[in-house]
């Protein structure tokens, strides 16, 4: 968790489908007949392929090994290619896992598929997975991030000659049908990408209505999300910001299935993928920071903090954040390198945060590290902000808002503030992380009993109707293999 200096204003707090062996450089070739053992050795340039892997895979959050899920994807990406879901069937892709709760997936050519340990943990079959992973295939053997950006350029350049060789105005109207040009250009993109990769899977033996189950879950999951933290409440990137799930999406993709046949046709794989997640990390790396209820904890950065009784949490890479009373208030805590020489007085008074009160700023200390206390406003909203110098690089900053300021909100935001901690090394050992238990029903259990046995933040009897594709009134069948998430 860290972020860049930004300027906060009254929108702050209102609130984005994709390890196994990373790219391999090919090996060097013999040494030439004559060439000094001493030579000097040259290193190759960096490829663009390989620059690019490691900038997928460091955007979320390194890669993430599970032999048995590793295996297992890369098994069924062999049959999606015999299925012609790669241009080559002797060269399929390759999956890598990466370190990210969120759900997403992307390919990238020639020859690379990432998948997010947060999509295992939704998908509840083979045939979901193998629709994810033979959607983004297509995308690449269409060639449609190449045919988008050539739309992208061929709209800037119709709006900027309508701007000069007619008007300001009329470039702008351009500009405006361009993006939604754009836009049904992308969605039926999407929409041509999820047809593909149905009949793909169809034709590699999977159950066609494994895609149909999965945007519908992907649904839900953005729903329940939504309900916790707030519309639009994080820095995610999540399969969302680029793939739209829509009813109107589900639709189609159950009308493509029914072209193939009817329900209860090809294989959903079911009992071989949950073996294959079976452990599989659940949530957010405790390396990166775990919520537990109320509390956030550190332990790498060694630090931890408690939220103010109603608040939902949600980590991100830049920031944790917080929602209460139905969004009528919110939290922000995030990090920035500050200079040992740089006062927090000087540093409150830099411009980062709009509204601020300088007459409000106070010296503290929390946990016996130098703080500044302020207050800000900034519209209808009313900040209550903590600047806490951790060491002599890394300052936190903990940020409240309230549309109303009571005296109760501020003896609650001060008790989170105080509640800003250096952890013990205890503390920081008790922290553990989540993963993916496959348990199997006994008679008389219930969505209810298992939920007792789940341990997550909240809601628990949600998730596991979500990540096990259930309803509220669905009934368990004795013998039946569900995910619970366990520590």
């Amino acid at each position: 968790m860290a972020s860049r200096p930004r300027s906060f204003a009254v929108l702050f707090f209102v609130c984005s489908l994709c390890g196994c062996a990373p790219i391999v450089p090919p090996a060097a070739p013999p040494a030439a007949t004559g060439v000094p053992v001493a030579a000097p050795r040259t290193i190759a340039p960096e490829s663009p392929v390989s620059a690019e892997h490691k900038r997928m895979v460091a955007m979320f959050d390194g890669e993430y090994h599970h032999a048995a899920a590793e295996h297992y994807l890369n098994e069924v990406l062999v049959k999606l290619a015999r299925a012609g879901a790669a241009s080559d069937p002797n060269l399929p892709y390759r999956v890598t896992l990466l370190n990210s709760p969120t759900v997403n997936a992307f390919a990238l050519p020639p020859n690379d598929l990432y998948v997010t340990r947060g999509l295992l943990a939704l998908a509840n079959d083979t045939s979901e997975v193998a629709a994810v992973m033979a959607h983004e295939i297509s995308h690449i053997t269409a060639r449609h991030a190449m045919q988008r950006a050539e739309e992208e350029r061929r709209a800037a350049v119709i709006s900027k000659a309508a701007a000069i060789i007619q008007n300001k105005q009329r470039g702008q109207e351009v500009e405006a049908v361009a993006k939604r040009t754009l836009a049904r250009f992308s969605r039926q993109q999407e929409l041509d990408a999820d047809q593909s990769g149905i009949r793909i899977i169809a034709k590699a033996g999977y159950d066609p209505y494994g895609a149909s189950r999965f945007l519908s879950a992907l649904g839900r999951s953005t729903e329940l999300r939504n309900a916790l933290i707030g519309q639009g409440g994080g820095d995610r990137l999540d399969i969302l910001a680029t793939h739209p799930s829509t009813p109107e999406r589900v639709e189609q993709a159950i009308a493509a299935a029914r072209q193939i046949g009817a329900p209860g046709i090809g294989s959903t794989g079911r009992n071989s993928y949950l073996s294959a997640i079976n452990g599989v990390m659940f949530g957010d790396d405790p390396a990166n920071g775990a919520i537990r209820g109320l509390k956030f904890i550190h332990p790498r950065l060694g630090f931890g903090f408690v939220a103010p009784e109603g608040f939902m949490l949600e980590n991100s890479a830049q920031a944790v954040l917080g929602i209460a009373a139905g969004g009528n208030e919110a939290l922000r805590l995030d990090s920035v390198k500050l200079p040992q020489t740089t006062a927090l007085e000087t540093y409150a008074n830099s411009g980062w945060i709009d509204g601020l009160i300088a007459s409000s700023l106070t010296p503290v200390t929390v946990d016996g590290a130098p703080a500044l206390l302020a207050h800000a406003e900034a519209g209808e909203w009313h900040f209550r902000i903590a600047v806490i110098r951790f060491d002599t690089q890394q300052v936190y900053r903990l940020i409240f808002a309230t549309r109303v300021m009571t005296d109760d909100a501020e003896r609650r935001f001060q008790a989170s503030i105080d509640s800003f901690h250096r952890i013990s090394p205890e503390e920081a050992r008790g922290v553990h992380p989540l993963h993916i238990e496959i348990v199997t029903a006994e008679a008389g259990d219930t969505p209810e009993t298992m939920a007792k046995k789940m341990v997550v933040p909240n809601r628990p009897l949600d998730y596991f109707l979500l990540i096990n594709g259930r309803e509220p009134d669905s009934v368990l069948r004795p013998d039946e293999r569900y995910k619970i998430v366990v520590e």
